[in-house]
């Protein structure tokens, strides 16, 4: 074997070496290295609900609130980008809407409880929220006709299928008005996909009514049915005081914020002050998290 031969050989295996370096390198990112933060928009409901209930949101003597997010955390504005960004990277944390979860990320326990809709109902899962809509004045018959069938057991159906808990179990079933006519709908991205399922389901009912849907985030959404560009807006957040003056809110499900991490990443549980200290910089690196 000439020594160009051997050469090549020698090269190949050091790329086969490097390459397998930099597998178990990418798998050990769970346990070390510095943590890739994502977080929401400013307008988020899930932002708001997430800071609120972490404690991420100080608020001082004089009832001012200041969200505490470290200056460094990447910040997305939706949450298929989130998923992505954590299905991604080894190192990050995300959060999101329970009923949005896939199999491409982890969900963290909090301090020893599952996020799933039983523990949920139960109040046992720390970090929860409702999913509202808000409406202003009298609504048009198409629009009524499509509220009523998600506080109907029918829609509330929907809902938990969607892998959110039903705030309306006695419901009774949906009985259309037979109304005709054009139904829109804008605001939170984690309430959108429950929607769309809602949306599609009503349509089979009363093929009449065409229901537009648009995903911006729950300011947004409260924002365009006070201005009158919309009939219903989505919130994953109470509406606040400002909104509830002109605004009519509707509680219709209730969903928790699943933690998540990247699959490789070996943590399986996590407190809210740990998540809180992760939020606001206090911990920056992964051998720090206990």
């Amino acid at each position: 074997m000439n020594r160009k031969v051997i050469s090549l050989l020698a090269a190949a295996a050091l790329a086969v070496t490097m390459l397998a370096g930099c597998e178990s390198s990418e798998g050990s990112q769970e346990a070390a290295g510095d943590i890739t933060v994502i977080t929401r928009e400013d307008g988020s409901g899930t932002r708001g609900a997430f800071i609120e209930l972490t404690g991420v949101e100080e608020t001082d003597a004089d009832g001012n609130k200041t969200d505490k997010t470290t200056a460094d955390a990447v910040t997305l504005r939706s949450t298929d980008a989130v998923l992505t960004q954590v299905k991604g990277n080894a190192a990050a944390i995300g959060y999101i809407s329970l009923s949005s979860m896939n199999g491409d990320v982890k969900a963290l326990s909090i301090e020893g409880v599952e996020p799933t809709v039983d523990n949920i109902k139960q109040d046992k899962y720390a970090i929860a929220r409702p999913f509202n809509i808000a409406t202003k004045g009298a609504l048009s018959d198409a629009a009524q006709d499509f509220v009523n069938y998600i506080m109907s057991k029918d829609g509330q159906t929907v809902i938990e299928e969607q892998g959110c808990v039903s705030v309306n179990s006695e419901a009774a079933e949906f009985e259309s008005n037979g109304a005709e006519g054009t139904v829109k709908i804008d605001g939170s991205s984690s309430v959108t996909p429950v929607m769309t399922k809602l949306k599609e389901a009503y349509e089979k009912i009363n093929d009449k009514v065409d229901i537009q849907i648009q995903q911006t985030d729950s300011t947004s959404g409260m924002k365009t049915v006070s201005e009158g560009a919309c009939d219903i807006g989505m919130a994953s957040r109470e509406l606040k005081d400002t909104e509830a003056k002109e605004l009519t809110g509707t509680t219709i499900a209730k969903d928790g914020i699943a933690i998540i991490v990247n699959k490789n990443n070996e943590l399986k549980d996590i407190t809210v002050d740990t998540v809180k200290k992760i939020y606001t910089g206090e911990i920056t690196a992964w051998e720090d998290v206990k």
